[in-house]
This record gives C-alpha cells, structure tokens and sequence, in this order.
C-alpha cells in the first residue's frame, strides 16, 4: 500500500485525521476483488470506446500522427490504470498523466484518452483532501500542457491553453463538490450520532437518579429507625437494618440492570413499568412507608417509554415522601383510560417546607418527572394539598397497542 495514501481501499473515502502518511487497516482480498471490479468494468469500457474511437478521431484531425499500435497501447495503458483509482488515486494520476502527455506529444488524434484524464482528475478531488488534491492537478495540467508548446502533431498553440486547462478545472470542480458534499453529510451524521448519544447519556443518568434516590431515601428513612431504637429496642432495631439490606440489595439489582445498557449493545433487559408499582409498595412499606396502590380502568400493555415514564413519577414521587414526610401514608393511584394513563399519588405528610427547607419541589426529582411527562405529550401537576400533604398528578398519552 501507498504510506502517503490517506483514502481507504476499500470505500475510497479518507480516513479521518490522516491526510497524509496515516497507516491504514487490511484489506482481505474478497474487499480488494469487490473494489477493484467496478473499476475494472470502467476500464474495459473505455478501452473498447478508445479502440472505436481513436481511429474516427484522427480522420477528422488534419496533421496528427497515423493512429498505430502505439497509440492503442497508450490508450489502454490509460484506460486500465484507473483499476487501481480507489485503491491508488495518485499513483493512477501520474500514470494516466504521463501516458496522455506522451499521446499527445507524439501528436497523436484528441480522442478518448483523454476520458481516462478526466476520470483520473475527478477521482483525485473526490477521495484526497481539497489542497492536496489542487496540488496534484495542478502539477498534472503542467505536464499535460506540454503538448501545446512541443508536439510532433500541429501545436495548438497558446490558444490551446484554455481547452486544455478545462480538462483538469471541470472534473477537478466536480469530484471537489462531491467530497465537501460527502463531508457535509458524514458531519451531519456525526453530529446526530453525537446528540443521540448525549441524549442516552441523560437518560441512563436519569434512570440512576430515580433508582439510587429512592434506594436511598428508604435506606435513609430505616436507618434513623434503627438508630433510634438501637438503645431501647434492638429487636426492632435488628428489623430496620435487615430493611436496609434488603431495600439496598434491590436498589443495586436495579442500578446493575440500568447500567447493563452502557456495557452492551445487544438485547436489553426490559426496563421497569407500571407492573412492578407493586415492588416499589413492598419496599417503600418495608421501609415504613405505608402505601395503598389503586386501579382502575383495565390494565394493558403499554409503549415501553410511557410505561417507564409512569413507573419513575411513582418511584419519584415515593422518594420525595420518604424524603420529606416521613412515614405518612401515601395512595398511588393508577387510571386506565382508552387514550391515556393517569399516575396520582398523594401523602398525609406536612402541606409544605418550612421557611428555607428543602421541600418536596426542591432539587431535580419533580424536573426530571416533568421532563419526562412532557417529552411524551403529557402532563405534570404537583403541589400542596389544600388539606395538607403533597400531591403529584401525571396524564401520559397511551394509545392501546396494536
């Protein structure tokens, strides 16, 4: 391979960051076969146009050199030096280069040489870097424009320069659009890419928040149990601490299955939907919490991120009641419309935070329930209960399934 190559062989695109001297990867040679073998059908097409048509061309051309063998043989040699276009575009630019020049020095016929010329230009500026592919062109056409000023044909003169010169321009021009083009897109791409993976990123941090926050609220809640009933009671001291253990082997499960996605890209675990609201009502009662889980409608199967969506504003909402209320009893109530799913859940704790205390809207738990509610069109109410307590209420689209 060519050190100074910079474009792969195998899609004729240039390896990022690597202009010149980058190394580049293997190639099997079932890749090097299915490469080559377009540009070989190019090859024999032009060949056959350039064994046609060289010898109209001279007729027509007062003062060229007979059309012989030699001028077949250049116009093959041309021709099948762009087999290796993709795979060597300099290398097949300073063959194809040379052997039109020399055509054309020995004044042979303008014919269809000169299409291998162009087709050589234009692979150039299409698969090496817009500079370097300048240079390169415009060393060619020095070379090229030989013929105008030594020929053994009749010279074209220096009026001659200008159609010479179009022969580099216009497909150096074409194949120039086609790589800021293809960088256009491939840069789009990557920015989607980019944003796609952010957006993976916020929601897998999202998922451990809600995951570790409502692990830990309940630990935290049997952990002050447990510290008040040590002296006095260790029986039910022992209790709260089994509750931690248990509530912290579960929410680690959890976390473990989060994080599952990040470490593969294959099939992932089924993430968490409102089926499992009964979970969170064990563990939650486990950690003193009392709670009632209501519904009504009739259960379906719901899309995955609605389901999701609903699951983390109960574990949320449950959270921020540990959190903030302590062990007051909570009612979770779920409704099953035709177009929709309604989540309620409400507590008998304090109406509201004293004066600079971190209340239930406080910090990012009600944020990212919003946030996730309103990125699926739905709705998200909290706020004080006007008998005391807090309330939460979330309405999320849910078409049935079909």
């Amino acid at each position: 391979m060519d050190p100074t190559d910079p474009t792969d062989p195998v899609d004729g695109r240039a390896v990022p960051g690597s202009d010149v001297g980058a190394p580049r990867r293997r190639v099997s040679r079932a890749e090097l076969v299915r490469v080559l073998l377009p540009d070989l059908a190019l090859a024999v097409g032009l060949f056959g146009i350039g064994l046609l048509g060289t010898g109209p061309a001279g007729h027509n051309q007062d003062g060229t050199t007979a059309v012989s063998g030699w001028t077949y043989a250049l116009v093959g040699v041309a021709a099948f030096a762009l087999v290796v276009r993709r795979y060597r575009p300099v290398l097949t630019l300073g063959i194809v280069t040379v052997v039109v020049a020399g055509y054309l020095v020995l004044g042979f016929p303008y014919g269809p040489i000169l299409i291998s010329y162009l087709v050589a230009v234009y692979t150039v500026a299409t698969y090496l870097p817009i500079r370097r592919a300048a240079i390169l062109v415009g060393g060619s056409l020095v070379l090229l424009l030989t013929h105008v000023f030594v020929s053994l044909g009749p010279p074209p003169g220096l009026l001659g320069l200008v159609p010479a010169a179009t022969l580099g321009v216009v497909p150096f021009a074409l194949g120039a659009t086609m790589r800021i083009n293809r960088e256009s897109t491939a840069r789009v791409r990557t920015e989607q890419a980019r944003r796609l993976a952010d957006d993976e990123r916020l929601r897998i941090a999202q998922e451990v928040h809600d995951v570790v926050g409502h692990g830990l609220a309940a630990i935290n809640l049997q952990a002050e149990i447990a510290l008040h009933l040590l002296a006095r009671q260790p029986e039910q001291a022992e209790t709260a601490l089994a509750a931690i253990s248990r509530t912290s082997k579960e929410a680690l499960d959890e976390l473990r299955v989060t994080l599952a996605v990040v470490r593969t890209a294959g099939d992932r675990t089924p993430v968490p939907g409102l089926g499992r609201v009964e979970e969170l009502r064990a563990r939650s009662a486990a950690a003193g919490l009392p709670v009632t889980v209501e519904v009504s409608g009739t259960a379906r199967e719901l899309p995955a991120v609605v389901d999701l969506a609903a699951y983390r504003v109960v574990q949320e909402s449950l959270t921020n009641v540990l959190r903030h209320a302590g062990a007051a009893t909570t009612v979770v109530r779920i409704d099953y419309r035709p177009t929709e799913v309604t989540v309620e859940v409400t507590d008998t704790g304090p109406a509201g935070p004293g004066p600079g205390a971190a209340g239930p809207g406080a910090g990012h738990g009600l944020a990212g329930m919003r946030e996730r509610v309103t990125a699926l069109g739905g709705d998200l109410n909290t706020g004080p209960r006007p008998g005391g307590g807090f309330r939460v209420y979330a309405r999320l689209p849910a078409e049935p399934r079909r």
